[in-house]
């Protein structure tokens, strides 16, 4: 098949990569390590990878977490790591503030997924002392469609209001929304595009849905090849006009989409890059990923994080498509390297999402 002459671009950085990545299996570089505060929530989201709703029994103390941040300080150089804060809705640990004024103090950059329905303007200041550098705000769809599918009445009009109250404070180096795309929310792409371009955010990562957690139980709301088409038809649209318009990190695009509808090549970080800290205090890679036992690595009340990082983890580092009967098979395995493992069944280790025949042949 004649390639273009950027498709030959991509396929040259592609290879690149292809090749870090297999270094990268041996010397693993943890930039991103995400802390699951807390699975408590005020909404419940349909497509909830974590199953959020109440704080669980054992969930790490303010004690256990002073223990970790200055762990983590003493094991790695910090400055090269990105505290990701996450839940449930993180801000309902009645210690958020402790914890994260902790982090702060230790010298740690962190930045934080809400639904932001808790954020009034005195928060959002106390966001700011504490060192908050970056936000993502979940916005699902305009106000009707977002309290639907968020299992809450009002939440839009409440998150909008935190978005706001996070803009005002005009000191956070990015205030991000993210909206996850469904079968019925896609016919709003239009509108929510003209609701995102009328406020002062710094990006908008329009996402699909994926098939985990609460997901599993809609899968009529799962996108279809025609709605993939269209959705990352939209995105690269609003890049090429200049638009800050983004999707997530999630799969391979082939050579089309690479680097359109994103600023970088696809590479599933699970693992290499990524490691997580759950509430209850397992270790695990992307926590997207299925909670089983051949997937969680460790726990931090029994062991130090740097052990099981360095010792551990050795299902993401290595070739996933080797695991994989299709993948083995496919010409596209050295740039997808059997997608992302969040989206993967691991009872047969078939990615569960793949856009070949859909977006590539």
């Amino acid at each position: 098949m004649k390639t273009t002459p950027l498709q030959q671009i991509k396929t040259e950085h592609l290879n690149r990569l292809a090749d870090y990545v297999q270094g990268l299996y041996k010397a693993p570089q943890l930039r991103h390590l995400f802390l699951e505060l807390t699975l408590a929530c005020n909404e419940h989201c349909f497509h909830c990878g974590s199953n959020a709703a109440h704080a669980a029994p054992d969930e790490l103390t303010l004690p256990e977490y002073r223990r970790i941040l200055r762990e983590v300080k003493e094991d790695f150089d910090i400055s090269r790591i990105m505290l990701c804060i996450t839940g449930g809705e993180p801000l309902l640990r009645q210690d958020f503030f402790e914890i994260m004024g902790e982090a702060h103090r230790l010298g740690y950059h962190w930045g934080m997924t809400s639904n932001a329905t808790l954020i009034d303007r005195d928060t959002a200041h106390r966001l700011a002392d504490c060192g908050m550098r970056t936000i993502s705000v979940s916005i699902d769809g305009l106000p009707e469609t977002h309290d639907a599918l968020r299992g809450r009445k009002g939440g839009y009009d409440l998150a909008m209001r935190g978005v706001q109250n996070l803009i005002d404070e005009n000191v956070f180096s990015a205030v991000q929304i993210t909206t996850v795309i469904n079968h019925k929310n896609i016919e709003e792409l239009d509108a929510l595009f003209a609701v995102m371009d009328g406020i002062d955010v710094d990006s908008w990562r329009v996402i699909n849905l994926e098939p985990i957690g609460r997901a599993l139980s809609r899968p009529e709301l799962m996108l279809t090849p025609d709605d993939y088409r269209r959705l990352f038809a939209f995105i690269r649209e609003k890049r090429t006009a200049g638009y800050p318009v983004e999707y997530g990190c999630s799969h391979y695009l082939g050579l089309d989409y690479e680097r359109e509808v994103r600023p970088w090549y696809f590479l599933c970080n699970a693992g290499v890059y990524t490691g997580s800290i759950m509430a209850n205090g397992d270790i695990g890679a992307c926590l997207d990923i299925e909670r089983r036992p051949e997937t969680i690595q460790g726990n931090v009340r029994n062991e130090r994080f740097s052990t099981v990082w360095k010792n551990r983890f050795e299902l993401f580092r290595q070739d996933p498509a080797a695991l994989s009967e299709t993948c083995r098979a496919c010409a596209h395995r050295r740039f997808c390297r059997g997608d992302g493992w969040h989206s993967r069944n691991f009872d047969t280790m078939e990615p569960m999402v793949c856009f070949k025949d859909v977006l590539f042949t």
